[in-house]
């Protein structure tokens, strides 16, 4: 029996591939720090991990302006509009997160002890969380154009350029860490220091190239004359999707800080833990993230041209391909969870909770397919205010609240948050399907 796969699977599955392998290298960049640190100690690996917690709330939120550039731009060349609008559409997208960037910058800069004593940061990671997020976060323009101009390359699916710009990136920072970190070839040994300078100086590289790839590869031209007079429909029209998208995700990354914060009075083992714990999860999901962004791509010009019949079995075939890679992929950690944690440490009270964790990570990871699909695919059609309410209610209710009753008040620890976290994922999957099936979105219009 012959399977048969629809042109426009294969095409999603084509254009996904590609974005899992930047995605994974993105991961690296950050979680390689950790890695190449995990020599010095737990309380090194807790400040690079509460330093991280705090710049994924900025890089969430730059992310999604740069989610909204491409849903807009993909509708705008699946409606045939191309040219000056596209333009206007990138060099607006950058001029705001340039903007963001700028002052998000400053702060992570001057003032990084006031949010790691509200994290509740251990004293032994306080000062290295610090000095790790005034420097990455004091460079984090870097990442905010970064994010902005691969968005641009992505609507025009240049997917291999980008995934090419993040393999040199990804090179440079493990060599930059070795050298820096460990003090190599007569240079002082940096460690935490040396991560961050390392990932700062990857980032500028990532960033020169993705400039030099737009300039030969792609047709959208940054002009300050769409600036003048300030075009602010398109302004709007971004933020409009930015604004809610980026309300669901930081509130999600904030409640993922006050859980650190749970997390952080429970000592530096059951932090490092964490840490650990989370970068396996990112590889599970990972691939759920990446055809997700294909499908948003084909969404984008589908719902520009008003294919609105092709646009459901997209959707359902999406959620299928992610539920069985992120199930398989937490298979296959759970069953080397021992040899990855040894890579990291011989701590035996780690490697015992880091398989409990694994456990619920199955049931974590359907509701969290389902509402990666979803969410990505209801702000694509326009649907976008439902997601945050949705989110926001059940990330303080379920996943705070139900973290802090089953972590702390009934004694189950990481276990007992990870829990909580898990039907927090489920319920909004849940409710996100219903949603869909509901058939809202066919009312919504962005071009």
């Amino acid at each position: 029996m012959t399977l048969h796969v629809s042109p426009q699977t294969r095409r999603v599955f084509y254009l996904s591939l590609p974005i899992f392998a930047e995605l994974l290298l993105q991961l690296l960049v950050g979680n390689m720090d950790q890695f190449m640190i995990s020599h010095f100690g737990s309380a090194a690996v807790a400040s690079i991990g509460n330093g991280n917690q705090v710049m994924n709330v900025v890089i969430i939120v730059l992310e999604t302006m740069s989610a909204a550039t491409t849903i807009l731009l993909t509708q705008h060349i699946g409606a045939g509009k191309t040219g000056d609008a596209c333009n206007e559409i990138a060099t607006v997208g950058t001029a705001v997160s340039a903007v963001f960037s700028l002052g998000m910058g400053l702060l992570l800069l001057l003032a990084p002890e006031v949010l790691f004593t509200l994290l509740r940061t251990p004293a032994e990671s306080f000062s290295g969380a610090c000095l790790y997020t005034r420097i990455v976060g004091g460079a984090v323009l870097l990442q905010g154009l970064y994010i902005e101009l691969c968005a641009v390359l992505r609507s025009y699916t240049l997917l291999r350029e980008v995934v090419s710009v993040s393999v040199v990136m990804n090179l440079l920072n493990i060599m930059g860490n070795a050298i820096l970190i460990n003090g190599f070839f007569g240079l002082p040994r940096m460690g935490v220091a040396g991560a961050a300078v390392s990932t700062c100086i990857s980032k500028a590289i990532g960033l020169a190239l993705v400039i030099w790839t737009l300039r030969r590869k792609c047709t959208i031209r940054f002009s300050l004359r769409y600036l003048r007079p300030f075009p602010w429909t398109t302004c709007k029209h971004l933020l409009g999707i930015a604004m809610p998208s980026g309300m669901e995700s930081l509130s999600y990354n904030v409640s993922q800080i006050f859980i650190l914060r749970f997390i952080n009075l429970m000592g530096t083992a059951v932090i490092a833990t964490k840490v650990y714990a989370s970068m396996l999860a990112n590889v599970a999901y990972v691939y759920s993230i990446a055809v997700a962004q294909a499908t948003q791509i084909i969404l984008g010009y589908l719902l520009g041209g008003r294919k609105l019949e092709e646009v459901s079995p997209r959707v359902w075939s999406t959620i299928r391909i992610a539920l069985m890679v992120s199930e398989l992929l937490t298979l296959v950690i759970f069953f080397f969870c021992d040899p990855i944690y040894s890579i990291f440490t011989d701590d035996p009270v780690i490697h015992t909770l880091g398989r409990q964790i694994v456990l619920v990570e199955f049931i974590l990871e359907v509701g969290r397919s389902v509402n990666i699909v979803m969410t990505r695919c209801l702000t694509t059609a326009g649907d976008v205010w439902y997601p945050v309410a949705i989110g926001i209610f059940s990330m303080w209710i379920v996943a705070v609240a139900g973290g802090w009753l089953l972590g702390h008040t009934l004694s189950w620890g990481l276990v007992g948050i990870w829990v909580a976290m898990a039907c927090d994922e489920g319920l909004r999957g849940a409710l996100f399907t219903l949603r869909f099936r509901q058939g809202q979105w066919r009312k919504k219009r962005l071009v």
